[in-house]
This record gives C-alpha cells, sequence and structure tokens, in this order.
C-alpha cells in the first residue's frame, strides 16, 4: 500500500487517484491520523464482505446455541420444483 501525507496527496491529486485505481492508498497526518484512499466499488466490495462475515457468525452462534432451525433438505428441494413448475403454469 503506497503511503503519502495530505500536502503530496493534495499537490498530486490525479496522479494519487489514478494510484487509488489499481490499490488503496494511507494519507496520514502530521497528528498521525491515517486515512485510505480507495475506488469506491473496492469499498464497497469490503462492505459487502464484512456483512457476510457477520451474517455467518450470527448463523454459527444461533447455531452452537441450539436456536438454529433444522431444515430437511427434501422439503426445501421440494419447494423448489414446485416454483419452478408454477412460474412454468403447471399444477403443483
Amino acid at each position: 500500500m503506497e503511503t503519502t501525507n495530505a500536502r503530496k496527496l493534495r499537490a498530486e491529486l490525479k496522479d494519487y487517484l489514478d494510484l487509488a485505481a489499481r490499490e488503496p492508498i494511507r494519507v496520514q497526518r502530521r497528528a498521525g491520523e491515517s486515512f485510505v484512499l480507495m475506488r469506491e466499488d473496492h469499498y464497497a466490495a469490503l462492505q459487502n464482505e464484512i456483512y457476510s462475515l457477520q451474517r455467518r457468525l450470527l448463523g454459527m452462534t444461533q447455531a452452537v446455541e441450539g436456536q438454529g432451525t433444522v431444515v430437511d433438505p427434501n422439503f426445501v428441494e421440494g419447494r423448489i420444483k414446485a416454483r419452478s413448475r408454477a412460474k412454468k403454469g403447471k399444477p403443483a
């Protein structure tokens, strides 16, 4: 990850935006604060991954605590087939 300071970022903004299209850039202030400059779609993908991991963790926690619901795979398969037939206009 490329690192720069705020003054250099302002002076060379176009170059850093071009670089940020390929990889995140760390921007550090004198006070020690750090920020990351990256493409919006990369940021959205990271948020989506975090959300997905949180849901999986919640699901695992519920399963360990016995709060999950046991679903018969045959029941699920039958519902999928019934929906498919309904979409084609066939009777269930």
